[in-house]
This record gives structure tokens, sequence and C-alpha cells, in this order.
């Protein structure tokens, strides 16, 4: 097998070396988890199984069994990837495909919002949930977040369906193939490294989220893992121990979505290139 030029060997070393930070804390979550002293990131008493009692236990305190929020989480991570990646795809779809008015406005104003963080519209994402009925809801946490997402994924939709032929589509047109089937059957199927991408990205975007999560739900039948992680630590007493192993059992599923998704994600770059 030939070695790697001596560019790509640098490369990977300083890839490596930042890395460290990362896996020195995962390391240091679980030791600080499993048992009762830790030195740095070596064990120094006897291992422990109490901090990971919320795994079988039926609650930890007043806190919900881990079944709850885990399910809130997987439910609240799937339905904004699903939403983010249909939505985006249908409207970058139009837009690549179809000249109106206001087109180029319209593309500027998407991008405008991208810039908009989160926490800078939580009281007007409060008053409006509110005004709703969506208050304290995941439904209403899940079209929020969903909303938040959806700039960048046209952006990035747009750029893989200008990337497509358009000749392959005015010949399924004269054929007299509807515009939607033609979508659904033609261009989405040859969108879908953008589409993995997007719903890739999605879905680790919003499995991490808490600003939103931590402000617009109370209720702690409604709690995600942010939530349940945060209930751990407060101003009166912190178990940090088995705040270390629920964070650990957090990290974990969006680890190996990670490890599964990355060449996905690597399309991401290819996508929202074109104007």
């Amino acid at each position: 097998m030939p070695l790697l030029p001596r560019g790509w060997r640098l490369l990977l070393l300083a890839l490596l070396a930042l890395s460290l930070p990362i896996l020195a804390g995962l390391v240091w979550l679980f030791l600080t988890g499993s048992f009762r002293e830790v030195h740095g990131l070596l064990p120094a008493g006897p291992p422990v199984a109490t901090s990971w009692s919320f795994l079988w236990e039926a609650s930890v305190g007043s806190r919900p069994p881990i079944l709850v929020p885990l399910l809130n989480s997987v439910a609240f991570a799937v339905a904004v990837a699903t939403v983010v990646v249909l939505v985006s795809s249908m409207a970058a779809y139009a837009i690549s495909r179809l000249s109106f008015p206001g087109r180029s406005l319209y593309l500027g104003l998407v991008l405008v919002l991208h810039a908009f963080p989160a926490v800078s519209l939580i009281i007007a994402i409060f008053y409006i949930l509110r005004l709703l009925g969506l208050f304290n809801t995941l439904t209403g946490v899940i079209l929020v977040k969903a909303s938040l997402e959806l700039p960048l994924g046209i952006w990035l939709m747009k750029g893989f369906f200008d990337a497509l032929s358009w000749e392959m589509e005015m010949a399924a047109l004269v054929d007299g193939m509807s515009r939607w089937t033609l979508f659904r059957r033609i261009a989405l199927p040859l969108a879908r490294p953008g589409v993995l991408a997007l719903g890739t990205f999605a879905l680790l975007s919003a499995w991490g989220e808490f600003i939103l999560p931590f402000t617009l739900l109370v209720s702690t039948q409604r709690w995600t893992m942010a939530n349940y992680l945060l209930s751990f630590m407060s101003e009166v007493f912190s178990d940090y121990r088995m705040a270390a192993a629920v964070g650990l059992f957090y990290a974990l599923p969006v680890l190996g979505l990670f490890l599964l998704g990355q060449r996905y994600l690597l399309n991401v770059y290819s996508g929202g290139v074109k104007g």
C-alpha cells in the first residue's frame, strides 16, 4: 500500500492533534461516571455503577424516566430533519427551475434570515407560540427549530438542483410528465447526495439543540435529553458523576450518527455554490 504524501501525513497529524481534546473529554466523562475517583485521565478508585442508575431506575429524584427524554429527543430530531429536507427540497427546486418576480430578492432575504441566531428571536418566538397554543409542546419546538434551519437548507439544496441537467427535465416535460412528478421521480433522486447531507446535518443540529427546549419546554414529560442533562446541574447541588454519565449517554448516539453520515456531510460543501 503506497504511503501518503508528506503534506497529507502532516495534515492528518494536525487533525489528530485537534481531535485529542474531544477524545480526552469523552474518556473523562466515562471515567468520572464509572469510578469513584479520577486523577487526570486515570481512575484512582474502585468502579461504581450508581452513576448509571438512571438507565434502569424508574426515576431519579423528580426527573422522569430516561426513556421519556430519550424518545422526545429522537422524535424531535427526526421530525426536524424530515420537515427541513421536504420543505427545503421543494422550495429550492422551485427557485432553481422557475423564474418569478422577486426571485433574487427572495434569495437575499432567505440568506438574511439565516444570519439571525435563535437566541435573538427567542422572546418573539415565545409570544408567538403562546398565541398559537403551542408553548410547552414538542410540536411548537419542532416547528421553530425547523424554520430556523430552512434558510441554510434552501441554499444548499438549490446548489444541488442547479447542478442537475436541465435538458433531461425538458425532455420529461415534453413527454407529458407533470412538474410535481418530475420533481419526485427525477430531480429528487438525482439530488440524493444533497438530501442525505442536509438530513444528516439537520438531525445532528436538532439532537444537540439546547436553547429552544430549555426555554420553550416546561413540563418534565416533554423534556429532551438537553433538559434532562441540565437537571443534574444546579446552584444548590450538582451531581457531577451522574451528569458525566448522562452526558456520555447523550453524546454516544450523535457520535454514531456522525460516523455513519460523515461521507454525506462532506457533500454539503458541493451544494449552495451557484447563484
